[in-house]
């Protein structure tokens, strides 16, 4: 098996920071929404985003180039109220509410724990803004404060919608798997805007349904936030290894 590194995204823009450190970056054709393959300290990678959801997530590991490993990455709402938009989350564990899923740290900075402690999780120096904690990986995406409070009551650190699926391809597989997520939501926060009613059975947010509910200012603010998030992302990937 060749060594090389899978990266599994719902969103193009979520692998944007990721990519900007690779070399020899090409399309890559696959049935899938969007990937794309090139080299990286050495090694071959590819970045799948096929769409919100765990079943998308799965079916792109299974339709990808084998690997040696499955990182799965991306965007998150924050459970915990101590993180703040751009932080990254190790995961340690990945549940979806009947199974759960152990998750590797990556070689490179060591993560902190929800309360600011820092943890031999990874092998190098501290990075500000870096934590470990467990994934609420669930089918939609989380609106409410409320919903939030109970999610963190089981546990979790963070809430998203692929790394179930990703970690259960990889389980098929036998591969190793990671999770690494940058938070683009706080945990305090109500979403205005009805992203579940937007989501269309492709994993993609319909632009119409969003532009129908007229809500730009927290569209505005989430863009700007998810392009901080993504940067954030790809910089504290370049500092670790597979």
């Amino acid at each position: 098996m060749s060594s090389s590194i899978l990266f599994i995204a719902a969103d193009p823009r979520e692998c944007a920071g990721m990519i900007s450190h690779w070399e020899q970056v090409r399309p890559l054709e696959l049935p899938v929404h969007w990937a794309c393959a090139g080299r990286w300290k050495g090694r071959d990678v590819t970045a799948i985003a096929n769409g919100a959801g765990a079943d998308r997530a799965f079916a792109a590991v299974l339709i990808a180039p084998r690997s040696s490993a499955v990182c799965n990455i991306g965007f998150c709402g924050a459970l915990d109220e101590t993180l703040r938009i751009g932080d990254i989350v190790v995961a340690t564990e990945v549940r979806n509410g009947t199974h759960s899923w152990p998750a590797l740290p990556p070689d490179g900075p060591p993560a902190a724990t929800g309360d600011g402690s820092a943890q031999p999780a990874t092998r190098a120096g501290v990075v500000r803004g870096s934590h470990i904690g467990i994934v609420a990986s669930i089918d939609h995406i989380a609106q409410t404060a409320a919903e939030k409070r109970n999610l963190r009551a089981s546990g979790a650190s963070i809430v998203e919608m692929e790394a179930a699926g990703a970690a259960r391809a990889s389980e098929d597989l036998g591969l190793p798997f990671y999770c690494i997520r940058a938070v683009s939501d706080l945990a305090h926060e109500d979403l205005i805007n009805d992203f579940n009613a937007a989501l269309r059975p492709d994993g993609r947010f319909s632009v119409i349904r969003l532009v129908k509910q007229l809500k730009w200012g927290e569209l505005v603010r989430l863009q700007k936030r998810t392009a901080l998030a993504s940067k954030k992302l790809g910089d504290f990937i370049e500092a670790t290894s597979f």
